[in-house]
């Protein structure tokens, strides 16, 4: 079973399938990304998560203490409970191949309401960022943070919603707030995280 975000992303990737039905240029390229264009100027304006359908059973011997895949092409979050319940949400990533990092790891702390604390690369390259900000609206980690067993990773949501879909990230994977408390509801120390 197949969950998908909030009501107001759900209706309007329903819209876009019911739009390829009846246009087929579109039905096409749904498959590889989606468009966002200006509806003005008709000018891209950026390119959103693809909703690449994933299997557990390709990437996962089994799902205790659930799984999280995340595929970095299709900036796509997949969520599996130990049920087999199946949730997707749409992502941010790393802004270079540089910065991404692809392999297993595992949850291993929850945080509501993170501290974010530059790592030393990010301050090299951005001197003039703060060295702590703590939690509240303007938090890069956003309301929920999942870290990982690899320093300095987390799956955390954003105070920038502009970000998801896009390469934005110093090497962490950012969800809409709404969307990493409900991955952060399921999750559990110790469940398992692939980057592919």
């Amino acid at each position: 079973m197949l969950h998908s975000p909030s009501n107001g992303r759900r209706a309007f990737l329903i819209g876009l399938g019911a739009t390829a039905l009846t246009t087929p240029a579109l039905a096409q390229s749904l498959p590889d990304t989606v468009i966002e264009r200006d509806p003005l100027s008709h000018k891209v304006l950026r390119n959103i998560a693809s909703f690449r359908g994933r299997r557990w059973r390709d990437h996962f011997r089994s799902l205790d203490k659930g799984a999280i895949l995340v595929d970095i092409e299709s900036r796509t979050l997949h969520m599996w409970q130990q049920d087999g319940t199946h949730y997707l949400y749409p992502s941010s990533i790393p802004v270079s191949e540089e910065l991404t990092r692809r392999g297993r790891t595992r949850v291993v702390r929850k945080v509501v309401g993170p501290t974010w604390r530059p790592t030393a690369n990010m301050l090299r390259r951005n001197p003039d960022w703060p060295r702590v900000v703590p939690p509240g609206p303007g938090n890069p980690l956003g309301t929920h943070a999942l870290y990982l067993s690899w320093a300095h990773y987390r799956i955390h949501g954003t105070h920038d919603p502009r970000k998801i879909g896009r390469r934005s990230s110093s090497g962490c994977i950012g969800l809409y707030n709404e969307d990493i408390a409900e991955v952060f509801s399921m999750a559990t120390i110790g469940t398992q995280v692939l980057l592919i």
